[in-house]
């Protein structure tokens, strides 16, 4: 079993910056591909971005590209989510999710484990 924390949340400017951070309770996780989805109210969880075990694979949903960096540090169990240049649309709860497989993917019916969640709130 892998626990998944976040942590960085809070309110922010449009036009600021925040960095997520999420940890994982295994080493094995070193070996999974992981993930941040986030869900606005009334809305459905939507997929952020993905990272590959080793850091070399990534992938984002356009509605964040080229404003958001997804990272990963195996040594200390972390995966990064470094967001900058924010909107209002980008007000949600945040989730780390982690797969078992070392390849990524934009489903979330596809990870195993999640975080409980991190309120990212983007004022105007």
């Amino acid at each position: 079993q892998v626990q998944l924390i976040e942590s960085g949340g809070g309110l922010v400017q449009a036009g600021g910056s925040l960095r997520l951070s999420c940890a994982a309770s295994a080493r094995t996780s070193s070996r999974y591909a992981m993930g941040w989805f986030r869900q606005a109210p009334g809305k459905e969880r939507e997929f952020v971005a993905a990272i590959g075990w080793n850091g070399f694979s990534t992938s984002y949903a356009d509605s964040v590209k080229g404003r958001f960096t997804i990272s990963r540090d195996n040594a200390k169990n972390t995966v990064a989510l470094q967001m900058n240049s924010m909107n209002i649309e980008d007000t949600a709860v945040y989730y780390c999710a982690a797969r078992r497989v070392s390849t990524i993917s934009l489903w979330f019916n596809d990870y195993d484990y999640w975080g409980q969640g991190t309120q990212v709130t983007v004022s105007s």
